[in-house]
């Protein structure tokens, strides 16, 4: 094997080995940012309730101050006016008209409270906007290595980074060997483009349901330094179609390679040209 072969292989087992620690980090990054989302969406669900409670509270408080409507009012002091016993009226305020310092006490600590959580509702929607908008960055990133159709996994084929077959499947039991994968389609919902799918991977059998249309399956084998990736980008009534992709070199085929380059070294070392032979023939 010349150098150059051997400086090929070198060169695209280390392409292999960034592109799936490329792949990993984006997957983690995705997977961390949803769950970053769920936990200011259950945040903001708590929030919502507490607004809940406290205008409840205040209503009831509200309530509460006011008397009741058939409420007797109270009879004006008698007096004494010009030696005589008399009544005056005298203007006193009803109760409903009175201030309770604690009401307002209450009233005010529930609109403190009331702005603290209009401003934690808009923090959290802000934080939500931006890790929806870096959800969606990742999603595009993770889809672009994606093929929709032919012509786009024609054009990831030429990369030369990746085996990739085509496949075709129809309703069955039986499987069908695609690559270094067996599979058999048990259900295709067209309606909501998903299926269901078992394959057969190193001599194991394996279920994957309620797959959706063009969502990565990734699947790995002993021998393959990075995922087989299985993708359906077409779904029919009892049929699907898609594409099955595997690195371009198995892990003995790399092993093999520093072994063969010291081989040739030792056989190169091991040679000599018929000048080099009648020199040392001189020197004896």
């Amino acid at each position: 094997m010349s150098k150059t072969h051997l400086a090929l292989i070198g060169l695209l087992g280390c392409t292999s080995v960034l592109g799936l620690v490329s792949m990993i980090r984006e997957r983690s990054q995705a997977k961390q940012l949803q769950a970053s989302r769920d936990e200011f969406q259950s945040a903001l669900m708590q929030t919502n309730s507490q607004i809940q409670a406290l205008t409840a509270k205040l209503a009831a408080v509200s309530e509460a101050a006011q008397p009741p409507a058939n409420e007797a009012q109270p009879e004006a002091p008698a007096t004494r006016v010009n030696g005589r016993s008399g009544r005056h009226s005298v203007a006193r305020s009803s109760p409903a008209r009175r201030t309770d310092p604690r009401y307002q006490q209450i009233e005010s600590k529930l609109a403190q409270q009331g702005q603290q959580i209009a401003q934690t509702q808009q923090d959290l929607q802000r934080t939500s906007d931006e890790l929806q908008g870096r959800l969606n960055s990742t999603r595009d990133e993770l889809n672009g290595s994606i093929a929709k159709n032919h012509d786009e996994l024609v054009a990831m084929e030429k990369r030369g980074e990746r085996n990739y077959y085509e496949f075709q499947l129809t309703k069955s039991k039986e499987f069908q060997r695609v690559g270094p994968l067996s599979l058999s389609l048990r259900k295709a919902n067209t309606k909501h483009q998903f299926y269901d799918l078992a394959m057969i991977v190193d001599d194991a059998t394996l279920q994957k349901k309620h797959i959706n249309l063009f969502e990565p399956v990734w699947i790995n084998l002993a021998d393959r330094p990075q995922p087989v990736e299985l993708v359906v980008n077409k779904v029919t009534k009892n049929e699907i179609s898609g594409y099955v992709s595997e690195p371009k070199y198995k892990n003995s085929e790399l092993a093999a390679a520093p072994a063969q380059t010291a081989t040739a070294g030792q056989q190169a070392a091991g040679q000599q040209t018929p000048a080099v032979q009648q020199a040392a023939l001189k020197q004896r």
